[in-house]
């Protein structure tokens, strides 16, 4: 490879080396001074906000790097979106936390940590070599598990560490086997070489079969599907909230991302394909949708039925982002272009709702020093303002109009309906009324329950009420006007596997 294709491959990772470098500048000021933590932030909110600046231009750009190992094309971009303002918010949000401020003498090693991860995730997002797959997720994972237990004087932030770490070895170890497999039936580690090779029919239906399982396994456990999900209350619980709420939204974005690539060009019967319906099915000897259909019913019941007896905040949300995942698995099991663009448009929405869930948490926890449920009774009185936010994330997570949320479970209904998929439908919309519950039970202690204790009125400085509007107003804007979203959403997906 000569200088100038290895300088064309770089320019068209520009985000990617912006992230590098901010990174490396934090880890520097990190070196010369480990107390200053507003030098992290700004350092690294300027890295970020450069890089997103630099991703609007490669919309619509399309092409592949360092012979095929990762591709920058709209569906990347979209999904880089997404993890680069995830990001932003979740920097922010660290300024304001406790538990990441009392930390004085690693302040900088955390930031340096969150860079890291989502460098990381930027890669699994535009991964087609099922290595750059591999090395993508472990780059996420190895970060993740350390940022997990960065609060070593919170009892339980050392456990989420070690339970995230064997987990996450585990079902990195199950993966790399199936990649294994793969190639040793079709002798190439590149996604859409595997699929011409599977699609000549040389390859045994059974080993196929079993290859597919294991890769879905490292899938599964990034997106917290059942059963690979055990890791996640108990890391979201003991994990900084800030880290929490990456995880919920970035992480899981990534993981998806990385999943939804790899089914559409390794495993679709391109010869079956209805360019104008947008559908599809796998190759003969890939029975995969099944697998997906059972694991998206057992993932949001599993979620919703648990949630309801969760008396603590950031249980009760890791509990409702694990259906959520189990929502957006529908999609994947429409096997169509509709079901894509209806997950990427609920990663949108579910990006401010379930922040801003997790920001108001952060918030309340930082004056009560409690996630307990019960800790939030008569909480209407003395924050409004938190209280009305966190009811409206709430129901939003729910799937209720005027908010964002109904957009997002409406996309993904509709596309099952028009799969002819009714039933799935159904038992999506069943689950929905079940997580109404529980979220209607933190706002009745809100708003309908008087306190415990008499306590003083809430007061928050004008910067986190900012950061809070800025998670609000879109969730309440794309419940209105959301066209733009879907023509974004439909757009990219259609580019995956285009030659």
């Amino acid at each position: 490879m000569n200088t100038d294709i290895i300088i064309k491959n770089l320019s068209l990772l520009t985000p990617e080396l912006i992230v590098t470098g901010t990174l490396c500048f934090v880890l520097l000021g990190h070196a010369f001074d480990r107390k200053n933590s507003q030098l992290y932030v700004l350092l690294s909110f300027a890295g970020m906000l450069t890089a997103l600046f630099t991703l609007t231009s490669y919309i619509g750009v399309k092409s592949s790097v360092f012979s095929g190992m990762l591709n920058v094309d709209p569906f990347a971009t979209y999904f880089k979106i997404v993890i680069v303002f995830a990001t932003l918010v979740i920097l922010v949000m660290s300024r304001f936390s406790d538990e990441v401020n009392n930390e004085t003498e690693t302040v900088g090693e955390y930031y340096f940590l969150i860079l890291s991860m989502c460098l990381g995730m930027m890669f699994m997002v535009g991964a087609s070599n099922l290595i750059m797959m591999y090395l993508s997720l472990e780059m996420t994972g190895l970060t993740a598990y350390v940022a997990s237990g960065f609060t070593r004087k919170a009892k339980d932030s050392s456990e989420a560490s070690l339970k995230y770490l064997l987990y996450g070895a585990f079902s990195s170890g199950v993966m790399l086997y199936g990649i294994s497999l793969i190639y040793g039936l079709t002798g190439t580690l590149n996604i859409a070489g595997i699929n011409h090779v599977l699609l000549q029919g040389s390859a045994n239906g059974w080993a196929l079969s079993i290859a597919s399982i294991f890769i879905i396994v490292g899938f599964g456990y990034k997106i917290s599907a059942v059963p690979f999900h055990y890791w996640t209350p108990d890391v979201y619980e003991g994990a900084p909230v800030t880290i929490t709420a990456f995880l919920s939204v970035a992480s899981k974005a990534a993981g998806f991302a990385m999943m939804m690539r790899a089914f559409k060009v390794m495993f679709i019967d391109s010869s079956a394909v209805s360019v104008l319906a947008g559908t599809w099915t796998f190759i003969h000897g890939v029975q995969i949708q099944n697998v997906l259909i059972i694991l998206s019913v057992l993932t949001m019941t599993l979620g919703n039925l648990v949630a309801l007896w969760q008396d603590n905040m950031k249980r009760l949300l890791a509990y409702s982002s694990i259906a959520q995942a189990g929502y957006m698995l529908l999609g994947l099991a429409v096997l169509s272009n509709d079901g894509f663009a209806a997950v990427m448009i609920y990663f949108v929405v579910y990006l401010f709702m379930n922040l801003g869930a997790f920001y108001v948490v952060m918030l309340i926890s930082n004056k009560i020093n409690s996630e307990h449920i019960d800790k939030y009774k008569g909480l209407g009185r003395k924050s409004p303002f938190l209280s009305v936010a966190l009811a409206v994330f709430l129901i939003s997570l729910t799937g209720l109009p005027p908010t964002a949320g109904f957009i997002g479970k409406w996309m993904i209904f509709l596309s099952l309906i028009n799969a002819k998929m009714i039933a799935l439908a159904i038992i999506g919309v069943l689950n929905s009324v079940i997580s109404l519950y529980y979220y209607v039970r933190v706002i009745r202690n809100m708003f309908l329950r008087d306190e415990q204790e008499a306590g003083e009125r809430m007061t928050f400085p004008y910067a986190q009420q900012i950061l809070l509007l800025s998670l609000l107003i879109p969730t309440l804007y794309f419940g209105l006007f959301f066209n733009q979203l879907i023509e974004f959403a439909q757009f990219s997906v259609a580019m995956v596997g285009v030659k």
